[in-house]
């Protein structure tokens, strides 16, 4: 697991979460069709969104993006106050803001807290969300993340080897 993606992004917003709710009434009220057979798509890429069926994402970090280490996010994002309910988890990923509002340890490999890890486990602490909704999830974060960050200025905080 890539562990560099900062869970303070999973929370959505109200509006994304009336809009997600709003598309499965609706498709709870659409016509039912006959399904359609799923067809599993293979990719040899090792980073994205790939594997998945036609009706199902499989979440992987992207290699080398680095959205979700954009800690200080703005109001469209929940604060740590609203995410973590023990206040030194709150006061940690405070401290772990840098000027440019990236986190101090983007570039790291190690020493990571635990709630950067995207994991089932993780989400199902934080969020109360299911493993078997884990995929789905944790794509959707992830989305939602990288649309915040303009990609010009995203591309240029990304560390060239």
């Amino acid at each position: 697991m890539f562990p560099s993606l900062a869970l303070a992004t999973a929370p959505m917003p109200l509006t994304i979460i009336s809009a997600t709710r709003r598309s499965q009434v609706t498709q709870l009220n659409a016509k039912k069709t006959k399904p359609e057979k799923k067809r599993a798509t293979m990719a040899t890429s090792t980073s994205g969104f790939y594997g998945r069926t036609a009706n199902e994402q499989t979440w992987q970090c992207i290699e080398s993006c680095g959205a979700c280490c954009k800690l200080a996010k703005g109001f469209a994002f929940a604060t740590p106050d609203e995410i973590f309910d023990d206040p030194d988890d709150v006061e940690l990923f405070r401290s772990m803001i840098g000027d440019d509002g990236w986190c101090i340890n983007y570039d790291k490999v190690t020493h990571r807290p635990y709630f950067c890890r995207v994991e089932p486990e993780v989400f199902k602490t934080f969020y109360g969300i299911e493993e078997k909704k884990f995929n789905k999830e944790a794509c959707s974060c992830c989305i939602d993340t990288i649309k915040t960050i303009p990609l010009r200025r995203y591309m240029a905080q990304i560390p060239k080897n």
